[in-house]
């Protein structure tokens, strides 16, 4: 039995290895040239290579769910299609105990998607934004890649974020309680010092009724929530951030009296990664002992993709339909993950 429970994980690893090869490259390769449309005189071609390279461990993170299925869809396939599945039930291997040994290589990248999702993805994601909107930006006032962020009637604009505790292009706009704009200002650079930003080259407007007054300051003090920890969090997008940082972060926003849907879902959908890879291989599998059982290997992977896809889409769109319908972002989540691991036990039941 132990050989055999190894060579059926060296059959399904090495088939889910190579497909997130091959997935992986084709990303990096297709990201490279979407680059080459952004460069100037700051952002240069080794610039859009430093940034691919930082961005590979999310990427690698983003496919875990999809390789992983469809690898196992091709290894258990091949399996299929060459009858030594027949063979093996038919010698008293039990179905439960072929997917008992499958799922071993399936919880391995499962932890692997955790380790990136929490600890490494999130730094070299935010180095990866960090590098190219600085670059990008080019010391100008504005950049389409900067991020805004609400702070009670403050709205700022952050033109792009060299550190957790250097930013550049600061823009203010402060209103009053009935959203009257009363002042604003930009600055050409902040530093994180002891407890609050230092902003330099501030050039201010205040708003009155019958006028406006200009200010230029060398420098001004700026005490914000905003600390360079929540700030690392805002400048990626949320499915980029660890599973600690949405928490915090979405405690944060609430605190602000803002939605914090958004990131609630991210939170769950990270939490519940291996839940959720181990409920599309479910489904998979049941395809290979039940319809797929004999169709040709690009049908399987043509199957694993649109299954992958569909689950994909259907969490995206509960997440936003949670905010606008008022259910909880954890139901949004689970909600497909419930039906793939429960429709993928029936047909397994079915397949006998």
């Amino acid at each position: 039995m132990k050989v055999l429970d190894q060579y059926i994980f060296k059959q399904v690893m090495q088939s889910v290895l190579a497909v997130l090869l091959v997935v992986l490259g084709l990303d990096l390769l297709i990201a490279f040239l979407d680059q080459m449309d952004n460069m100037n005189e700051y952002y240069t071609l080794g610039g859009a290579v430093h940034y691919v390279a930082w961005t590979l461990p999310r990427r690698l993170y983003e496919y875990i769910p999809l390789g992983t299925l469809v690898g196992v869809m091709i290894g258990l396939g091949v399996l299929a299609s060459q009858s030594e599945l027949t063979v093996m039930r038919a010698a008293g291997v039990s179905t439960g105990r072929i997917l008992l040994t499958v799922f071993k290589p399936v919880l391995l990248m499962a932890l692997l998607g955790l380790l990136l999702g929490q600890f490494i993805a999130p730094f070299t994601e935010q180095r990866a934004q960090s590098v190219r909107a600085v670059a990008m930006a080019g010391g100008g006032s504005y950049s389409a890649s900067g991020i805004w962020h609400k702070e009670g009637n403050t709205f700022i604009f952050i033109n792009a974020v060299e550190s957790g505790e250097i930013i550049h292009g600061v823009t203010r706009y402060e209103f009053t309680s009935d959203l009257q704009l009363q002042r604003s200002s930009f600055a050409r650079r902040g530093v994180f010092e002891d407890g609050a930003w230092t902003l330099n080259d501030v050039n201010e407007t205040h708003l009155y009724e019958a006028h406006t007054q200009t200010a230029t300051l060398a420098q001004e003090r700026w005490s914000s929530g905003l600390t360079p920890d929540l700030l690392s969090i805002v400048v990626v997008e949320p499915v980029d951030l660890s599973i600690t940082g949405l928490w915090e972060y979405a405690s944060y926003l609430q605190g602000q009296g803002v939605s914090a849907d958004v990131y609630l879902q991210a939170f769950w959908a990270k939490l519940l990664l291996p839940v959720s890879i181990a409920a599309l291989v479910l489904a998979g599998i049941s395809f290979v002992f039940g319809p797929l059982r004999s169709v040709p290997i690009g049908q399987r992977i043509v199957s694993g993709v649109i299954l992958g896809l569909l689950f994909k889409f259907t969490q995206d769109l509960l997440g936003p339909a949670s905010s606008v319908y008022g259910f909880p972002p954890l139901l949004a989540t689970l909600l497909p993950i419930l039906l793939c691991g429960l429709g993928g036990w029936y047909l397994l039941r079915r397949a006998g």
